[in-house]
């Protein structure tokens, strides 16, 4: 988190892997989640998404308005209370994050 730039919107892609026949519940977990963090004064965007080629796959994208707010974000109780539940359903030890910088930034 360190090379995030200050002053920039951060954003983020989380990934990870239902395991068998633990969709549905990887579903609603994601929606409520969803839910709380849309609420969060500094969150841009939360979209959920599952892969077309493989429904077991999730995509979730998120942007915050700068760092100091996905800080925010990640010191959210919920947020902890959700990873501890979805690493029971998943196949990966936890989500495999990927941070994306926009074109043009230096």
């Amino acid at each position: 988190m360190s090379d995030l730039l200050p002053g920039t919107p951060v954003s983020l892609i989380a990934e990870f892997t239902a395991l068998p026949n633990r969709e549905d519940a990887i579903a609603e977990l994601l929606a409520d989640l969803a839910v709380k963090v849309r609420a969060e004064a500094g969150n841009v965007v939360f979209d959920c998404y599952r892969r077309l080629e493989n429904p077991a796959k999730f995509v979730v994208y998120e942007i915050y308005r700068d760092k100091a707010a996905f800080e925010v974000h990640i010191a959210a109780s919920y947020g902890a209370e959700f990873n501890a539940k979805l690493g029971e359903l998943i196949v990966e030890p936890n989500s495999i994050l990927t941070f994306l910088t926009p074109l043009g930034a230096s």
